[in-house]
């Protein structure tokens, strides 16, 4: 089982790889969703042990030594890392994979007795840029497994070739379902398929996020809603001007005066 515990790979401004967890066990297809592309080539080359992550665990079957994970993993047509030169003919590519793979294993394999036996005789004579997108996967990932040691597949944004998910996803549920060789298979993708109901995972999942600070409580003597007005000053009284002694006698004259006239 491959397990990936807050994997984060640091970046020259921002992360790399924000913190991810998932896990994956043979016999399973795993996506995992991604937005940017250099996230997702980070994941998968992190995941196939290509690279050393900053902080988090790895493990694949119990062990987190990264030679390990690598020697039992196939990093499968990742932009600018391994992805097939466009000039390249199908032929070409099979020589050149196939001398890759450990010589204890590689026997006799040359490419035409390779590309008869796994049925890619028809288009061994096309360049790499002509081959239709399920097509293509299929190429690669049976090179891939070319290698009897490796256990774990993890395939970068198949989903950049086509746009509909019938040209990947069903080859890689064959492969993780094939009871002959169980394997994990790991596909890091722009977006899940809308019908996918399977295991899935979303890069940056195990970022932590500061709590937000809490509202201090309102005192008690002061009602719900009146809590917003509590911290305001109270509103001053109109002023009222004072009446003084001598203003009120001096009116009292002015009055008795005028009765005294009107007599």
């Amino acid at each position: 089982m491959l397990s990936v515990q807050q994997l984060q790979i640091n970046g020259r401004r921002d992360d790399l790889l924000p913190a991810t967890s998932l896990q994956v066990r043979r016999g399973e297809l795993l996506l995992v969703a991604g937005e940017g592309q250099d996230q997702r080539t980070a994941l998968a080359l992190a995941l196939s042990g290509r690279m050393k992550p900053s902080d988090g665990i790895l493990s694949w079957d119990n062990t987190t030594k990264t030679k390990k994970i690598r020697l039992a993993s196939a990093l499968v047509d990742s932009p600018g890392v391994n992805e097939p030169e466009q000039h390249l003919s199908v032929r070409d590519l099979v020589t050149e994979d196939l001398s890759l793979i450990p010589r204890r294993y590689r026997g006799a394999l040359l490419s035409k007795p390779w590309l008869k036996v796994n049925s890619f005789e028809d288009i061994a004579g096309l360049w790499i840029e002509q081959i239709p997108a399920a097509r293509r996967l299929e190429l690669l990932t049976a090179l891939a497994l070319a290698d009897p040691a490796t256990d774990l597949l993890v395939v970068d944004s198949p989903d950049r070739h086509s746009a509909d998910p019938e040209a990947w996803l069903p080859r890689l549920q064959a492969l993780a379902s094939d009871a002959g060789r169980p394997l994990a298979v790991v596909a890091v993708v722009g977006a899940l398929p809308e019908n996918w109901t399977g295991p899935a995972a979303v890069i940056g999942n195990s970022v932590s996020h500061p709590p937000e600070p809490e509202a201090e409580p309102a005192p008690a003597h002061i009602k719900p809603g009146q809590a917003k007005h509590a911290a305001e000053p109270a509103a001053e009284a109109p002023h009222k001007p004072e009446t003084s002694a001598a203003t009120t006698a001096a009116a009292k004259t002015e009055s008795e005066n005028l009765q005294r006239t009107a007599k």
